[in-house]
């Protein structure tokens, strides 16, 4: 039995049981978990297991790609039901389902109001990006794409804060606008391949070998990349995302940040760099030009807030302009960096996201200002703020010094000047790091400021594993680097020739 479908389908059944359970079995205090959030508990566990399966199991396939499905869906337009695996899709489906776990953990149980439906679209999110990560026909990829959305919107919608309706709209509508724009793409070239071959279809590994001609492969590929560069997100087209972080309840802001974000990434390697590689090329120059307006832009912008969140969203989209630089570098080295840079700002930003949810859940502000020195109080959510905070920076020995490196590195193979403006952005990143630290952790205490809760120790166990992935990322990377790299869609039709052969 394939393992992929379970992969994808799992998720949006446990959240539908889920959110029956929540029915029937209606929450009960604060302090207890309800029956919804064991049935997302034990979701997680059996996809987890799925996974492993996956990961460690021996695979049929020759070649770079661990696994293949497909199913014919809608046979008269071409479009079917096609799941492929590499090591990249690998390595962001486990990064989605650790975040999930640390959610679980950390964010979801406080949610009492609703708590069935709440963990239906927590879940049915997860099912949204694991399909995008795994589809390989693009009728169904942007099924999946949009998929993410609407149960997103509505997390943001009902169970933000004091704004969310505004950064709701505003999450849905450059999304969906952009969203838009790639559907067009896919369609024109799916004609462009019927003209040309006679054959209809969206499979992901035949529209690879496409002619097109220059200037319709840039046209194509710039309907990619708006879609791809509104989710990273890239200045200019991230004004949703300091809004849709901040006003979020905890559980989303780390979906959106560990995992919605990567499918930008994710997409531009995928579709943007292997489906118009000339095009890219040609793009590159522009593309790591808007990389280096985010790492600058994103951390100067970072250094100007007083509200925690906000500060950590500005900061993500310095991290991802890493990412676009890395991605455009146009070598293995930057797109190692760049796959490393995802990896390691999903789980430290997820990680300053609960920790700044769990401090306005106890003190119930966002400001810096009014949050005063919380070392004394809670050491055990400060000294995990302030290791995080430090990964933040890219502090050498950690994960993100690790992607940042490589990108730098190879962006200087590429043109030093660009480089250089890139390493720029790590003097506002050590700036705005360390205020956080020195405000809310190591400022005075505030007199009038109460006996807040600390972390329990199954909290810091938690908190712990993260820290240890992040220290692996940054002192032994080479086999996540050896293991999450793409694979090309051409070896994969020969691999699928050779086993359809009589």
């Amino acid at each position: 039995m394939n393992a992929l479908p379970a992969l994808v389908l799992l998720p949006i059944m446990g959240g539908g049981l889920a959110w029956m359970t929540g029915r029937m079995l209606p929450d009960v205090t604060p302090s207890r978990h309800n029956a919804s959030w064991w049935v997302v508990l034990a979701t997680l566990t059996v996809e987890t297991l799925v996974l492993a399966m996956v990961t460690f199991a021996h695979h049929a396939h020759p070649g770079p790609w661990l696994e293949h499905f497909s199913m014919p869906w809608i046979p008269a337009m071409g479009i079917a039901v096609r799941l492929d695996m590499d090591g990249l899709s690998l390595s962001l489906v486990w990064l989605s389902l650790i975040l999930c776990f640390l959610c679980t953990f950390l964010a979801t149980g406080r949610v009492t109001a609703h708590a069935g439906a709440f963990h239906f679209l927590f879940l049915a999110t997860l099912t949204g990006i694991i399909g995008t990560f795994l589809a390989t026909d693009l009728f169904l990829f942007f099924f999946f794409w949009e998929l993410m959305l609407v149960p997103m919107f509505v997390l943001i919608a009902a169970w933000g804060h004091e704004d969310r309706q505004r950064a709701a709209m505003k999450f849905f509508m450059f999304t969906q606008g952009s969203g838009l724009l790639m559907l067009l793409s896919i369609l024109g070239l799916v004609i462009a391949h019927a003209r040309q071959t006679g054959v209809l279809t969206f499979d992901y590994f035949a529209l690879a070998h496409t002619p097109l001609s220059p200037a319709l492969s840039m046209l194509l590929m710039a309907g990619f990349f708006i879609a791809f560069a509104v989710k990273l997100p890239v200045v200019p087209v991230h004004v949703w995302l300091p809004d849709a972080h901040t006003q979020a309840p905890t559980a989303a802001s780390v979906l959106l940040a560990g995992i919605l974000l990567k499918t930008g990434g994710y997409g531009m390697i995928r579709f943007n760099v292997m489906l118009f590689p000339d095009a890219a090329s040609r793009f590159a120059p522009i593309a790591m030009g808007l990389g280096v307006a985010g790492i600058l832009y994103g951390a100067w912008l970072s250094c100007a807030q007083d509200d925690v969140k906000r500060l950590i969203a500005y900061s993500s989209i310095s991290h991802m302009g890493f990412v676009l630089l890395g991605i455009f570098a146009g070598s293995r080295m930057g797109m190692q960096g760049a796959i490393m840079q995802m990896l390691a700002h999903g789980l430290g930003t997820a990680a300053l996201f609960l920790i700044a949810g769990a401090i306005q859940d106890r003190l119930h502000t966002r400001d810096m200002y009014r949050i005063g020195g919380l070392w004394a109080a809670m050491p055990r959510l400060s000294g995990t703020g302030v290791f995080f905070a430090v990964a933040s920076l890219g502090m050498p020995g950690l994960g993100n010094f690790t992607g940042e490196f490589l990108v730098l590195l190879a962006t200087w193979h590429v043109s030093p000047e660009t480089a250089t403006l890139a390493a720029m952005g790590l003097v506002p990143a050590a700036i705005y790091a360390l205020r956080m630290v020195n405000r809310i952790f190591l400022a005075a205490p505030r007199a009038d400021l109460p006996s807040p809760e600390d972390f329990p120790a199954r909290h810091m166990a938690v908190f712990a594993c993260i820290m240890t992935f992040l220290i692996v990322l940054g002192l032994y990377p080479q086999p996540f680097t050896t293991f999450s790299a793409p694979s090309s869609p051409s070896v994969t039709t020969t691999a699928r020739q050779e086993d359809h052969a009589p």
